[in-house]
């Protein structure tokens, strides 16, 4: 195995060690997301009455966009071990370690994918329990998954470079805010871009996040369009990519600022 491959697996297996050794924060990290499906389904369950909405049931509509949802919060947030780091004097002694800047990075991002792959398969397993219905059935739901790792990679990368470069939680929390809400609003999560003012239902055919709902829920219709699907994972992962590069960048400017 490759140096790169070896220090990712190390640095995942230390972030995982710590998310165990706090039970609580899994328990929240589980309950935020089946909160968010109960309400919400509940609170809009009757906009699919709104002519044009294609969806006949709104769980069946909402329950990919929660999934989606959910990973932009938690990877937006993702910043924040970084910076715990730094203030503990960690982070100095992993860059004068042999430790490989790319695996810091990669490890971020696959733990990650860890916690969105446990937290998706919970909001699935409670929207099939409140009469959701998902006609793509098991391979539709891994596409979902594939296409939510995509979008938390892309998203905790930029969390890392922030933190990287603001080094301090109240910026880092500001900059997450300021980017989730609005990305969450300008996508078709919580409702069809049928119904959306135009100017938005634009924005949202260039906002990754619409793009992982988009292919999710393709992916799970009856007939999917995997052309459709695979352009738009294409797209995320070249997203992915790009942010892993450039965040793994700031840690120059990290080093410089010392």
């Amino acid at each position: 195995m490759t140096t790169l491959t070896v220090h990712t697996g190390h640095l995942t297996m230390r972030g995982l060690r710590a998310m165990l050794r706090q039970p609580a924060f899994v328990v929240i990290m589980l309950i935020q997301p089946m909160i968010w499906l109960l309400l919400f389904g509940q609170l809009f369950r009757r906009v699919v009455e709104i002519p044009g909405f294609a969806a006949e049931h709104y769980i069946d509509f909402l329950t990919p966009g929660v999934v989606v949802m959910t990973v932009l919060f938690s990877s937006g947030w993702a910043g924040m071990a970084f910076i715990e780091d730094m203030d503990r004097g960690v982070m100095d002694r992993m860059l004068s370690s042999p430790a490989s800047r790319g695996a810091m990075m990669a490890s971020s991002m696959a733990y990650q994918g860890v916690t969105i792959g446990i937290q998706s398969v919970v909001i699935v397993l409670i929207g099939l329990v409140a009469g959701a219905r998902f006609a793509g059935g098991v391979l539709g739901v891994l596409v979902m998954l594939v296409a939510a790792v995509l979008l938390g990679a892309a998203f905790s990368s930029l969390s890392n470079g922030m933190a990287l470069l603001v080094r301090t939680r109240e910026s880092l929390i500001g900059f997450s805010t300021m980017l989730t809400l609005p990305l969450s609003f300008l996508s078709s999560a919580m409702l069809a871009k049928e119904v959306m003012p135009d100017w938005m239902a634009t924005v949202a055919a260039y906002n990754p996040v619409d793009w992982t709902v988009v292919a999710s829920r393709e992916a799970l219709s009856a007939d999917p369009d995997w052309a459709a699907v695979l352009v738009r994972l294409g797209g995320l992962l070249a997203v992915a990519v790009a942010m892993g590069w450039i965040a793994t960048r700031a840690f120059r400017s990290y080093q410089r600022s010392l």
